[in-house]
């Protein structure tokens, strides 16, 4: 059995997406075969296997696993993605509306060009905690965006130890079920820097939603001011805009190239 696939990708947050509207997928499988086509040497390549399938309360819903295998509830530039598939693949004819998701219904609006509007409902953060990890004591804001987030405040996010600490933080006890890790570096009153370390797929490119809880821990510290924040990331920039903790997230979700692919027997 051939399975068609699109690889797509969000400021360079890549992932495999499947149409299981138009022929059926197993979705049992759908551990093992995120695991096996993220891989980038033996496999197509991704941060991950995003499922698009119908709603109930929605047109569409979004299924996803991380690179690893593990599920995932939440994803800003797969969400991007997937209403780009969606739309393109013909099961919706508006460029406004809902897709549901583990962490809940998110509106998207499709925008000229390659550019899509996914809104992200309220995003939360907490007071900095000081946490030991790798063999120092660090300052995180936790917060959640559908998923869990730690930011830390960096002078320099290139100087950063990401893998190491990304890697420790997935077992520390302050996040039993693990953390997506930002390092945000403070550029001007309306933009950061961002680097990620995703739980379940490692450093990636891009990650909407910590730039999402990014940009309210730094309003919430004072360090940007405004309704729009533009963070820059390695394989791209995303606008947070929205009033609050309120927020949507604008930037491309561009379709790379799409195949067939063996199904594992």
């Amino acid at each position: 059995m051939r399975v068609p696939f699109t690889k797509m990708e969000g400021a360079g947050n890549d992932y495999v997406f499947v149409d299981g509207i138009t022929a059926p997928f197993p979705q049992e499988r759908g551990p093992e075969l995120a695991k096996t086509w993220s891989d980038r040497h033996f496999g197509i390549g991704a941060d991950g296997l995003i499922l698009l399938v119908a709603g109930q309360t929605a047109p569409v819903r979004m299924v996803m696993w991380n690179a690893d295998g593990s599920r995932g509830a939440m994803c800003g530039n797969g969400l991007r993605c997937l209403a780009r598939f969606a739309f393109d693949r013909g099961h919706l004819r508006q460029r406004r509306f809902a897709i549901e998701t583990d962490a809940g219904l998110r509106r998207v609006e499709l925008l000229d060009g390659d550019q899509v509007l996914a809104h992200m409902g309220v995003v939360t953060t907490q007071p900095p905690r000081a946490i030991e990890v790798a063999g120092r004591t660090l300052e995180l804001v936790p917060g959640n965006a559908g998923n869990p987030h730690a930011v830390h405040f960096v002078a320099d996010t290139e100087a950063a130890d990401v893998l190491g600490i990304g890697q420790a933080l997935q077992q520390h006890g302050a996040f039993p079920d693990g953390v997506n890790v930002e390092f945000v570096q403070v550029l001007g009153p309306g933009r950061l820097r961002q680097r990620t370390f995703e739980r379940g797929s490692g450093e990636t490119l891009a990650c909407g939603t910590g730039a999402a809880v990014a940009a309210v821990a730094a309003r919430t510290a004072g360090l940007v001011h405004g309704e729009t924040t533009i963070v820059e990331l390695r394989g791209g920039t995303l606008r947070i805009v929205g009033p609050a903790a309120t927020l949507a997230i604008e930037g491309p979700g561009r379709t790379v190239f799409a195949g067939e692919i063996e199904l594992p027997g």
